[in-house]
């Protein structure tokens, strides 16, 4: 039997992880801490990996549907409920399609672990926007990459805003952080993916770049495409100690394409064809 709560109250202690936790406390990585996932779609992919629910939020409307996706599952665990009105009064947390989870941070691979079987890994250089994350992974999972590797200094995967982009796609696609610290990157991180048999394309606008249909990057058998932050691109040191630095060829004078939208042609262009 479910354990349905109404709540009338938007003060209410049992809204605490939905009202209070600041950002910083929800950026924290480590695992055991929590995450949100908002809506029914990404909340059904995070049960599915696995993830462990602390509670969930939703408006009533939502809750008969929300049953079916339980399918009898995690009984133990509140489902708190309201009208839209009181939901609203949760500062941050406008409910756009109806529904939150508070879920506990799972276990991530390690590098090596997740590289072992990998032929394609998308690797992300200090990107801190949220959305452009969310996308890459969603374009990652759905266009051929065997796993991502995120740099320390980007944005986490499982921030609130990354998660609902992705569209549930960060917990379906392998991913774990490269190096603890900024200080991991580029070295030992680019050393650590030679040992293991991968070459590195990175994807900046210099004059020495290849196209990505060059058949050379198609001929790798083990690939690693570093992309870099919206504005800045890949830093000088990345770029030079990486084996191949790549472009899209562009048409009508346009420079680039935003990191998200560039990800998803490379990871096209890129992907083992065997």
């Amino acid at each position: 039997m479910a354990r349905l709560i109404e709540i009338r109250d938007p003060k209410a202690p049992e809204l605490g992880v939905y009202a209070d936790l600041t950002h910083a406390q929800l950026r924290r990585r480590k695992e055991g801490e929590l995450f949100i996932a908002e809506s029914g779609k990404v909340i059904g992919h995070a049960l599915e990996a696995g993830c462990r629910p602390v509670s969930f939020l939703m408006e009533e409307r939502q809750v008969e549907g929300f049953l079916q996706l339980l399918a009898g599952r995690w009984a133990d665990v509140p489902i708190y409920t309201a009208r839209r009105e009181v939901l609203a009064g949760l500062t941050g947390y406008a409910l756009t399609r109806g529904m939150l989870a508070a879920m506990v941070r799972p276990a991530l691979p390690g590098v090596e672990e997740l590289c072992r079987t990998a032929r394609r890994v998308a690797v992300l250089e200090h990107i801190t926007d949220a959305t452009n994350v969310g996308a890459i992974f969603r374009s990652a999972a759905a266009l051929g990459m065997d796993g991502v590797l995120v740099t320390p200094t980007c944005c986490d995967p499982f921030y609130r805003r990354s998660v609902r982009v992705s569209m549930g796609t960060v917990f379906q696609i392998p991913w774990t952080w490269l190096g603890e610290d900024g200080s991991q990157w580029p070295q030992p991180g680019l050393a650590r993916l030679k040992a293991m048999g991968f070459r590195t394309v990175a994807m900046a606008l210099r004059e020495d770049a290849i196209p990505i249909d060059h058949p050379e990057l198609a001929a790798q058998d083990k690939l690693a495409v570093v992309l870099g932050a919206e504005g800045d691109g890949l830093a000088n040191d990345t770029i030079a100690q990486c084996d191949y630095t790549a472009v899209i060829p562009m048409c009508h004078g346009v420079d680039s394409l935003n990191v998200a939208a560039a990800g998803a042609v490379l990871f096209w262009q890129l992907r083992p064809r065997n």
